[in-house]
């Protein structure tokens, strides 16, 4: 197990690249609004090298624009977002891509009629060696497809065949090809939206077993989430967000699933960390 994170850890290149506080991303004090509509009201989200870190909230509350600005679709109208303790601009989503961040929204951007392979590697191509393999584009299936192997092999997931067209593929399958490409083009910040959303009890289980690997080989995770009970079992600690604004945070090991519900609601329970 040890030997297979280590591979894992240097098939993503992951690097801790964390503040002295152990911080790999910041989101403070962030405001965006859509017309009349505030849909981020002082939304703040830290995130430790090596943790994995939920995200919850009721529909509305602003979870979707929190992850989509961290992800570089959106800009905020007021706010900061750190990266390793510098302040970044995300402008278009490659800028986050370029800062080793990597979103897997809950539709995947997976190409169905393409292979496990082919969609990994889409518009990344490996090109053969040799300069007129690579003057005329000629790719290398057989290394995308041995690293491919690699890479699944690491995290433990479970995939007929890499060569399978994606509409063969179930759920869970499909999750953890989405998690391989995120690892395999050295993420260091991952974040998963409902990464088990729509699964049956063994895939779910499965997918959580891929994001125990991935956490463990030293990324980052962001795991938005409406099954508490879930994250209770799997997350080091919890960011409640209502009506816009983070209204507390939670260490798992020191909180109930009924005292995240209450900040969820707001029925009872104290806002303040």
């Amino acid at each position: 197990m040890a030997k297979d994170l280590a591979g894992l850890a240097q098939i993503a290149g992951i690097q801790s690249g964390a503040t002295e506080s152990g911080l790999v991303l910041q989101a403070v004090g962030i405001q965006k609004r859509f017309g009349a509509v505030a849909a981020l009201a002082g939304a703040s989200l830290e995130l430790r090298q090596g943790e994995l870190m939920g995200l919850v909230g009721d529909n509305g509350a602003g979870k979707s624009t929190l992850i989509k600005m961290i992800a570089g679709s959106i800009s905020p109208d007021e706010g900061s977002l750190l990266i390793r303790g510098e302040p970044v601009h995300f402008r278009r989503p490659a800028d986050a891509l370029a800062s080793g961040i990597e979103t897997v929204y809950q539709d995947l951007s997976l190409v169905e009629p393409l292979s496990g392979t082919a969609n990994i590697f889409l518009g990344r191509e490996l090109l053969r060696s040799g300069v007129a393999s690579r003057l005329l584009r000629l790719i290398d299936k057989q290394r995308m497809r041995a690293r491919v192997h690699d890479v699944l092999s690491d995290l433990g997931a479970r995939i007929p065949s890499v060569d399978s067209p994606v509409f063969e593929l179930s759920g869970g399958q499909r999750q953890a090809l989405a998690i391989a490409r995120a690892v395999l083009f050295g993420r260091n910040i991952v974040i998963l939206d409902e990464p088990t959303a729509a699964l049956g009890v063994r895939e779910t289980a499965h997918v959580l077993e891929i994001i125990g690997r991935l956490k463990s080989s030293g990324c980052s995770v962001v795991m938005v989430s409406h099954n508490i009970e879930q994250l209770m079992g799997c997350a080091d600690r919890v960011t409640v967000m209502r009506l816009g604004l983070t209204v507390g945070v939670r260490t798992i090991a020191d909180t109930t699933p009924e005292e995240i519900i209450s900040m969820i609601t707001g029925v009872s329970g104290s806002p303040s960390e």
